[in-house]
């Protein structure tokens, strides 16, 4: 069955490396000693040092394994080479080619690779290069989408054309509880990645006014109003704020870089400017007008009823599939 593990983890459940810096050591290590697959997010510039401190402060924690996040988008090579170096389980990448020979490099240091796709040419490409298994990212999904298709439709065409590589498939959009992932196993998949449900726990970094929104409000849209200038050209799905909506049309010739400065927020150990329409959620750090910043949410949030201990979240999607696998596929 699904829930019982995936590239040598308890569960097939995976908690997304979530940004810039929401997936910390704690949650991390909180889904890792509960069995699942923690991710921390590297930031998106170069600090090989601060990412060996990230690691180290994981190890701290848990003695389970677990990867770290790297978004190809944005200078990586060197903190690669870190995460490489400190011989993490898992080199997860995201918005960007993931090569052969970064596959070899990771490989050779006895790491194992996960990259994330949105489409079925991305996971080919990703299959030929050699990759360990592959997180599918159906237009569901909260926070920055790199796909256009489904996860229903994707999903079994990704499985499909796995075929008897032995590359486990990780379902990842809009999925927040036992429901999703029974779904998700039912389409093929091995596993289930999960963003929005983890932002929402006790361990994570959010700020406590963007845990309480998804808990709150039930609708999302995909849009590209946050972080134009930042990050331009990647669409993402945020939460209805009352701050989205009145903000939605936003012409398409505006941007962050020459708003007001709305919020000061420590990210990675180091302090930065929060502006208007930027494309950073805010933080534990963060001051300033937190109801005009992005929230990113998945088109699950609707199901979100309470903030949990990551470890609760694990352990009732674990128990929730059991029980629905039986009640549902078992033979009576």
């Amino acid at each position: 069955m699904g829930w019982r593990g995936i590239l040598g983890f308890d569960y097939g459940i995976v908690q997304a490396p979530l940004g810039p810096d929401i997936s910390g050591p704690e949650l991390v290590a909180a889904v890792a000693n509960a069995g699942g697959l923690g991710l921390l997010r590297a930031p998106d510039w170069e600090a090989p040092d601060y990412v060996r401190e990230l690691i180290r402060k994981t190890r701290t924690l848990t003695e389970k394994p677990f990867g770290v996040g790297v978004v190809l988008a944005f200078p990586h090579e060197e903190n690669i080479k870190a995460i490489l170096d400190e011989k993490v389980a898992v080199l997860q990448l995201y918005w960007g080619e993931c090569s052969e020979d970064l596959v070899l490099q990771a490989h050779k240091a006895g790491v194992k690779v996960v990259p994330q796709v949105g489409s079925f040419e991305q996971a080919k490409k990703a299959v030929d290069a050699g990759v360990d298994a592959i997180i599918v990212q159906g237009r569901e999904a909260g926070g920055h989408v790199i796909g256009q298709d489904s996860l229903i439709s994707l999903l079994p065409r990704v499985v499909e054309l796995v075929g008897d590589h032995g590359i486990p498939i990780i379902a990842a959009g809009g999925i927040v509880d036992e429901h999703g992932y029974v779904a998700a196993l039912a389409l093929g998949a091995q596993g289930i990645a999960l963003g929005t449900r983890f932002v929402a726990t006790d361990e994570s970094y959010a700020h406590p006014t963007y845990k309480k929104k998804l808990i709150e409000l039930d609708e999302t849209e995909y849009t590209d109003v946050f972080g134009r200038a930042r990050w331009p050209g990647a669409p993402h799905r945020v939460l209805k704020t009352p701050f989205f909506m009145e903000w939605r049309t936003l012409p398409s010739d505006e941007n962050e870089s020459n708003q007001i400065v709305i919020g000061h927020s420590t990210i990675h150990g180091m302090g930065k400017e929060i502006r208007k329409f930027a494309g950073t959620v805010p933080n534990k750090s963060t001051e300033g007008e937190i109801e005009s910043m992005v929230m990113y949410g998945g088109e699950g949030v609707g199901l979100l009823k309470e903030i949990l201990p990551a470890s609760e979240v694990v352990k009732k999607l674990v128990a929730g599939a059991q029980v629905l696998i039986h009640q549902l596929f078992t033979t009576k």
